[in-house]
């Protein structure tokens, strides 16, 4: 779920120097060269922060660039002009992304979070409210420090942690017994319109907005068995929490913006076992993404786009209680016959983010290995005596 500020502003730095007012960093740019067969991550570059009295570039030479087809990579230093760069490069330096619903190290807002920095844009989260405490600790002990590396080696900074839950719009709409929920004491401004004021203060605005949250307490029931409470839940945590986000934070987003969410393939196909109103979240989802993509265009000139994620090993995803055998079948039956990682929906959203999307808008974006093309599991005995190529 979310995150929001307290009173205290809960926020983390990973060097001091960092201000919350101003930026202190002069980011770099992704570029993209002919040769793919190179690690994705060899195709963003860092958006450390890096002294202009100890410039860093991390670059091949034009020759071997040349000879080999390789993507350049560079680290500029702020006394560096943004000079035109060769290609097509994800650059989004001088960006501001706030991401709502990182919670841990290893889920797409994470991934999310990485591609982002390294394409240069700066990077602020928002947690949900009962995780932050275990989030910030985590970040400020190290323990993620191997998942924080960007290309060059350097960490990707977080410039501030907000706590958040958006579940609820406004102070108004908290009941008491989450006031008085002791996973909540000791933070503040959590909801949605605090957490878009708390932003404004600190930052003025913003360019790229990212919906990574999605709940539904009753998700391993059949729909049959959704209880009324259990289906409003889902959809107000996983679809209606987007509404409001972009509600509150499109009047602070720089007029050419970007906001991104999150959805499923099971908004449009059955998969048994996804339940709790899950899916009729994910399809109101997206066909909120639609409808918002014409509003906000034309209110605030801001896109709109979702990704159609595959299945990740995540935390919040092994709660379905089956989600080894959803990658397995993928695996088996996508176009692709591989496992998808969190990386490459990272990348996708990069792209979104930046002007090289300029005019893509109401959108889904499928980031699955195809899977969502397939009509059948071809992984069925009925087509054994076919010949179909397969990955061994």
């Amino acid at each position: 779920m979310g995150s929001t500020a307290t009173q205290g502003m809960h926020t983390l730095t990973v060097k001091p120097c960092i201000n919350c007012s101003r930026r202190t960093s002069m980011p770099s740019t992704a570029n993209f060269g002919t040769d793919f067969k190179m690690p994705m991550w060899k195709r963003l570059a860092s958006s450390s922060h890096i002294s202009s009295r100890q410039p860093f570039f991390q670059s091949l030479s034009s020759s071997y660039a040349t000879n080999l087809g390789k993507v350049v990579t560079r680290a500029v230093s702020g006394a560096v002009e943004h000079n035109p760069l060769p290609g097509l490069p994800i650059d989004l330096r001088g960006k501001r992304a706030f991401i709502a619903g990182v919670a841990d190290d290893n889920g797409y807002g994470w991934a999310i979070a990485k591609s982002l920095a390294a394409a240069g844009a700066e990077i602020l989260v928002g947690t949900w409210v009962p995780a932050l405490n275990i989030f910030e600790s985590s970040l400020r002990r190290g323990k993620f420090d191997e998942s924080r590396k960007l290309p060059d080696g350097s960490l990707m900074e977080i410039t501030k942690v907000y706590p958040l839950d958006a579940v609820f719009d406004n102070p108004e709409a908290v009941p008491e017994d989450i006031k008085s929920n002791k996973r909540y004491s000791g933070s503040s401004n959590w909801t949605v319109q605090e957490v878009a004021e708390s932003v404004k203060q600190d930052f003025g605005s913003v360019d790229i907005l990212v919906h990574s949250l999605a709940n539904g307490p009753e998700v391993t029931k059949p729909l049959l068995e959704t209880s009324r409470n259990g289906y409003l839940a889902a959809i107000s945590a996983s679809s209606y929490s987007f509404i409001s986000l972009l509600s509150h934070f499109a009047p602070i987003m720089n007029p050419g913006g970007a906001s991104i969410s999150l959805t499923y393939i099971a908004s449009e196909k059955i998969i048994p076992g996804y339940g709790g109103g899950m899916s009729s979240a994910k399809a109101a989802l997206e066909s909120d993404t639609r409808v918002l993509a014409f509003e906000a265009g034309r209110k605030h000139k801001i896109r709109i786009n979702t990704i159609s994620a595959g299945p990740l090993r995540s935390r919040a995803a092994k709660a379905i209680g089956f989600i080894d055998m959803m990658i397995d079948y993928s695996s088996a039956n996508a176009p692709l016959q591989k496992e998808l990682s969190a990386e490459e929906v990272g990348n996708a959203a990069a792209f979104l983010a930046s002007p090289l999307a300029s005019a893509i808008t109401g959108t889904v974006v499928y980031v699955d290995n195809g899977l969502n093309a397939m009509g059948v599991g071809v992984d069925s005995p009925i087509f054994e005596n076919l010949d179909i190529p397969k990955d061994n």
